[in-house]
């Protein structure tokens, strides 16, 4: 079998690969989650696929892989995969050569029967944890794997959470959560005719082939165009072995920035859900919360984060986007990349860091490489207005725009000429496309680091998220915004900076970062001519 690479796996953790993982045979991710583990962090162990193994050229040799995989996992946890008693699990991850957030597919949680269910149990004497993680891994398997709908399954939960009288799926107790997981398993069988294997080593199969076959996903083509990313040669996909951010109060995921990626200020950032996977996070479906509250709770935790973030910084002298879990009070990292950043935050930090010390004129201007200093001017409303609502600022700007509720409606307006706010209860990363299309973006729930807000940062759009005045009405296309009732086409205006939204067109004034674009003026003046 012949492959771009002639190791096609490679193993991250004690007795792991020596020498370190290039992004181009085995992702980025893959790449740092290495680079990560030599630097001291504590990451759970791994074994990636390399990208070589990405389209049609696996031959089936991907089984074999994956035994030569698990016995590195098993060895490294001191837990089998597949066990009663002592179950090993698994996340099952994407990675490109270049990141593309919330653009390939992920599955939490393989390796999760009834059986292993009890063995999780039995291991950490926590129920709640191991039927969550039973029904968290039927969800993804469906939708990932399967390509199911997720509305039918989330009405499932939504009839369990009333009929149980909880507020949320976090209301429910274990027996709940596993009768969850058994409807979970009807449904997609009598509904769709898909069955969830039980063998542990089919799932793990079945969920690599879905993460390579995320590459040819519309949105993932559609991202690759946005970003002039067409060369890229395919994902690796990482197999990490699960620790339990959803294993109770004094656990949880998050992800943070070393700085803020939307205005460029100085100091840690970030969002985080107690008693949640990375993906409540990462999805935007859910609301998080601030690091103060981690360090209010957890304050050993967020010491951790942000000594953690802060060393990340330093070793690649540029801002980090670094996902973590937190399980009963320990800290992993599970991921680090440089930051999607706005073009005005871009000049800052570059210009922050030089000031600094941290890195040289020079490396400002490669951060600065390709970054539109054109587009870095702080905008704001012109005149008094009284906002409407308040969300959370998720991406600066200040824009004013048509109603629209999907793409269908965001083409029709701009093809009319006009600018659109893209109203959603929340924004998956499968909307890119209208997001690109969209000057702003606002939605009723959904934090600051979701992957959504992300890409939003990326565009350069305005967004304003969390936005709990915001009630969408997706088959009258209409919304009601507090008191307000929003058609398509109604006008609207977001201010990214504050996370305030108005009703009705605003005029918007501009004003230059005239010290930083001067600082940088300055270096290149400064620079050696090349020879």
């Amino acid at each position: 079998m012949k492959h771009d690479t002639p190791h096609p796996i490679a193993f991250i953790g004690p007795g792991g690969s020596k020498a370190p993982l290039t992004a181009h045979d085995f992702g980025s991710k893959a790449a740092q989650i290495w680079r990560m583990n030599a630097l001291g962090l504590d990451v759970p162990p791994a074994f990636v696929l390399s990208t070589a193994l990405c389209g049609d050229r696996r031959e089936g040799a991907v089984r074999r892989l994956l035994e030569e995989g698990l016995g590195f996992l098993e060895s490294a946890t001191g837990r089998r995969f597949g066990d009663r008693r002592r179950p090993l699990l698994v996340s099952v991850r994407s990675g490109a050569e270049k990141s593309m957030p919330g653009m390939l597919e992920t599955v939490l949680d393989v390796g999760m029967t009834a059986e292993t269910a009890r063995g999780l149990m039995r291991l950490h004497g926590n129920p709640r944890l191991a039927f969550d993680c039973h029904r968290r891994f039927i969800e993804g398997w469906c939708e990932v794997v399967a390509g199911l709908p997720r509305a039918p399954f989330e009405a499932v939960q939504r009839d369990l959470i009333a009929a149980e009288q909880a507020l949320s799926e976090q209301g429910l107790d274990p027996e709940a959560l596993e009768r969850l997981a058994a409807r979970y398993l009807d449904l997609a069988r009598d509904g769709y005719g898909a069955i969830v294997p039980a063998d542990p080593r089919d799932q793990l199969a079945e969920a690599v082939e879905a993460v390579f076959r995320s590459w040819a996903a519309p949105k993932a083509i559609e991202y690759r165009r946005l970003n002039h990313l067409e060369h890229l040669a395919g994902t690796a996909v990482t197999v990490q072995a699960m620790v339990y951010g959803n294993a109770g109060v004094r656990s949880g995921s998050g992800v943070a920035f070393s700085r803020n990626p939307a205005s460029g200020a100085p100091g840690l950032y970030a969002d985080l859900l107690f008693d949640a996977q990375g993906e409540d996070v990462v999805s935007g479906r859910r609301q998080p919360v601030g690091l103060d509250r981690l360090g209010a709770v957890l304050p050993d935790v967020a010491s951790a984060l942000a000594e953690g973030v802060a060393a990340l910084e330093r070793h690649y002298r540029d801002v980090q986007d670094v996902e973590f879990t937190f399980e009963e009070g320990r800290l992993y990292f599970l991921q680090t990349r440089a930051a999607k950043r706005t073009p005005r935050a871009a000049l800052k930090i570059a210009v922050d860091m030089v000031a600094e010390g941290a890195i040289t004129p020079a490396e400002g201007l490669a951060l600065l490489e390709g970054v539109d200093l054109s587009a870095v001017a702080a905008t704001s409303f012109s005149g008094d207005a009284e906002p409407v609502a308040h969300g959370v600022a998720a991406s600066p700007g200040t824009v004013s725009g048509r109603v629209a509720f999907d793409e269908e409606g965001a083409r029709r307006l701009t093809a009319a000429g006009d600018p659109v706010i893209l109203l959603r209860p929340d924004v998956a990363t499968d909307d890119i496309a209208a997001l690109a299309l969209a000057a702003g973006i606002l939605t009723s729930v959904g934090g600051r680091t979701a992957h959504a807000a992300v890409v939003a940062r990326q565009l350069g759009r305005a967004c304003v998220v969390g936005c709990s005045a915001l009630v969408i009405d997706g088959a009258s296309r209409r919304a009601r915004l507090g008191a307000e009732t929003l058609g398509e086409g109604d006008w609207l205006s977001l201010d990214g900076e504050a996370g305030s939204v108005f009703l009705g067109r605003r005029a918007v004034v501009s004003e230059e970062p005239q010290a930083e674009l001067a600082a940088v003026a300055g270096w290149r003046v400064a620079a050696p001519t090349p020879a």
